[in-house]
């Protein structure tokens, strides 16, 4: 046993083998603290799904480089097929249409991953670990996604079957 020894302020002084015993407690909770911690979820795979969901939504709303890509396509292969003597309708119909027609149809693909990555990560937590609570700002973000996504597939529905902004009719 170690030995106890009291200075002239009255301060105990440990020996060395009292000092050992309290460092290794410490370092066995650090480690079960550690242990737990690496155990762990940190939700950061729903942090990020639910700001991709949300990033999906924005692109299906706003547009995307492939939409773009596609209706500028659409609109070469219209010229490409009409020919100059076609009717005006014909004419309209095969250059603008179908690349508005190719635009929505993108823009209902980003809508449609938001909205399923959205709700993925609102399930997440049923199918995990019940008990442990989803952040809040998780289910906020993914919740914004997923409304995002139903408001984007509407519009994109909404635009692709010429119910909005459908193409003018020529005589």
């Amino acid at each position: 046993m170690g030995i106890e020894t009291v200075d002239e302020t009255g301060t105990k002084a440990t020996t060395d083998e009292e000092t050992a015993r309290t460092t290794q407690a410490e370092d066995s909770r650090t480690e079960e603290s550690a242990e737990s911690a690496a155990e762990a979820p940190t939700g950061v795979g729903q942090g990020a799904g639910a700001v991709v969901s949300a990033a999906l939504g924005v692109v299906s709303l706003t547009g995307s480089w492939v939409g773009t890509v596609a209706a500028a396509r659409q609109t070469l292969v219209g010229q490409l097929q009409t020919s100059s003597t076609a009717k005006v309708a014909t004419q309209i119909k095969a250059v603008y249409g179908d690349a508005w027609q190719a635009t929505a149809l993108w823009g209902g693909l980003f809508a449609l991953a938001a909205l399923l990555v959205g709700v993925v990560v609102l399930a997440r937590p049923a199918f995990g670990e019940p008990g442990k609570p989803q952040a809040a700002w998780t289910k906020s973000v993914a919740w914004g996604g997923v409304s995002l996504g139903v408001l984007g597939l509407l519009l994109a529905v909404l635009k692709y079957t010429d119910i909005l902004m459908g193409l003018p009719s020529a005589p």
